[in-house]
């Protein structure tokens, strides 16, 4: 670990700034003919994908795009996905790439809100728009990124083979500045528009600096099946494209069909949500695989719980490391936990160069003092990697930082912990209620605010509890308004399951005489989860 930290200091600091779409044509030149992309059966070699980048810069210069523009990309994981994002980088530009999973409704406003250019989307997101009302607005190229002819009503439409510039291509060489945007990652959300979390170029060159630590390196052959719009799949597909490794792409995730591709393509490293572990774990055909290639597993973006790491690290070879960060950056930890077996249910250290701290409800920084354990507080993190902010919204990008007595600038996490006496990073309740189901951000808010727009709800309450089968999932406590016909709990779960993405949907709902609160009328979820299995349906 000290000698990978090393390096990743040495290499940080004997080079200037490189651009990741510069890396990959620098591994086109060297190493024409290593693998870059799987993709199913289609696999692009360094020399192949080099050139598809090209097309797809050449063809938005060619439309006029201006560096710091935005494109927009909705659609499922492709190896065309792939180089369109950085053949988008490679013109100047940021991409906004956005879940297929929201709302017609709610991508129009993502789209929107981060003033895009493009929007390429698949059929099915087309389809979707469409059936919906949502043609492109003025100004707005919409691209299928599948070449799906037929598709989309919009006569403003087109397809991406047409689309892109002829081979070879040549676009003009764009000098990419380390705090031009990167991309605009959205948060989850359901009324109005989610956050916009700018990313900068500096702060993907630290993700880039910092897989090092786990090993990635020219011969990474990284398998990766969460989707493209995922922070949690960016932070190892970008550095194993940087480092000149093979990326593995599964449109959807499947065990079995992991556990094939694991095996036959040797993988060596993958980035995984904790849900995906456990049925990994449970799957009954899992020890007849060869998994020996396997140097380092990850796993962040939900709580990854201390008997199942130790399930994977007794029954899966190689290294397990656990991230803990957030979308926004500032401060990341990582528990290395083969070298920690007895910190499984800690977070880890802070990485080198990340400073931590707790503050406490007020904004105070609490003591910490090495050799002792720390009193509870809200974690905060400052780094080199930070959002610039949320895109157009310097108020909540305001209410998420926190300055020390010096002005130093850090990212509030809304989670509650304490470090033990050895410097690891316990994690207790979030404060913020946002449920993760799947490695999905749900925020109960949402939620609660479309419940509220039904007639016959005059409050609601939104939680997560224990799934089986996502780690955590939404469920709803819902009180009837006066004078109104309460309508069938299950017909109310569907209305609300019409309105919201498919990775929000309530997974139960009950009505309930009132919530319980506190004496100030804080909603007191607690109780509510803590009750749920006890109270019959």
């Amino acid at each position: 670990v000290a000698t990978a930290a090393a390096a990743c200091r040495r290499m940080t600091a004997a080079h200037a700034f490189t651009s990741l779409p510069d890396r990959v044509a620098r591994h086109a030149a060297e190493r024409p003919a290593a693998p870059a992309l799987v993709v199913g059966e289609q696999r692009l070699d360094y020399a192949a994908f080099d050139a598809q980048v090209d097309r797809c810069a050449a063809a938005l210069q060619r439309d006029g795009a201006r560096p710091q523009q935005v494109v927009a990309i909705c659609a499922a994981t492709s190896a065309a996905y792939v180089a369109l994002y950085l053949g988008a980088l490679r013109a100047g530009l940021a991409v906004a790439p956005l879940p297929p999973s929201a709302t017609p409704a709610q991508l129009a406003g993502m789209v929107a809100d981060a003033e895009a250019g493009w929007c390429f989307v698949d059929a099915e997101v087309a389809r979707a728009l469409d059936a919906a009302g949502h043609p492109p607005p003025p100004g707005l190229r919409r691209i299928r990124l599948d070449d799906s002819a037929g598709v989309g009503a919009s006569a403003s439409d087109g397809d991406l083979g047409p689309w892109l510039a002829g081979a070879p291509a040549r676009p003009q060489p764009v000098a990419t500045a380390p705090g031009w945007a990167f991309n605009i990652i959205y948060s989850s959300g359901t009324t109005g528009t989610p956050k916009g979390i700018v990313q900068s170029h500096a702060m993907r060159e630290m993700h880039i600096q910092r897989a090092l630590i786990s090993g990635y390196a020219a011969d990474t052959v990284a398998l990766l099946s969460t989707p493209l719009y995922s922070n949690t799949t960016l932070v190892s597909l970008l550095p194993t494209l940087a480092w000149g490794g093979c990326a593995v792409l599964m449109p959807r995730f499947d065990a079995l069909a992991y556990l094939q591709l694991a095996e036959r393509h040797r993988a060596t490293h993958s980035m995984l949500v904790p849900v995906q572990y456990q049925r990994l774990m449970a799957h009954p055909e899992f020890e007849r695989f060869d998994l020996r290639s396997f140097r380092t597993k990850q796993c962040t973006s939900a709580p990854f719980h201390a008997a199942l790491k130790a399930r994977v690290l007794a029954r899966w070879p190689g290294g397990l490391v656990e991230v803990y960060g957030m979308t926004e950056g500032g401060g990341t930890t990582v528990l290395q936990a083969h070298l920690h077996p007895t910190k499984l249910h800690t977070v880890g250290h802070p990485v080198e160069g990340h400073d931590i701290r707790l503050i406490d409800e007020d904004g105070r920084e609490l003591p910490v003092q090495r050799g002792t354990e720390s009193p509870l507080g809200e974690v905060v993190g400052r780094s080199p990697g930070m959002m610039t902010g949320y895109h157009r919204q310097p108020a909540k990008t305001a209410e998420a930082e926190w300055f020390d007595a010096d002005g130093q600038r850090y990212i509030r996490t809304g989670d509650v912990g304490r470090f033990d006496a050895d410097g690891f990073l316990v994690l207790g309740d979030r404060r913020k209620d946002m449920v993760i189901s799947g490695g999905f951000n749900i925020y109960p808010s949402d939620l609660e605010a479309v419940l509220r727009q039904h007639p016959a709800v005059a409050d609601a309450a939104v939680f997560g509890i224990p799934s089986a089968e996502w780690g955590e999932t939404p469920v709803a406590a819902v009180v009837p308004r006066a004078g109104h016909e309460a309508p069938d709990a299950e017909a109310l779960r569907a209305w609300v399951n019409a309105q919201v993405g498919k990775t929000q949907r309530l997974s139960a709902l009950r009505w309930v005489d009132e919530l319980p609160r506190s004496a100030i009328g804080k909603v007191l979820k607690r109780e509510l989860r803590d009750g749920w299995a006890a109270t019959p349906a």
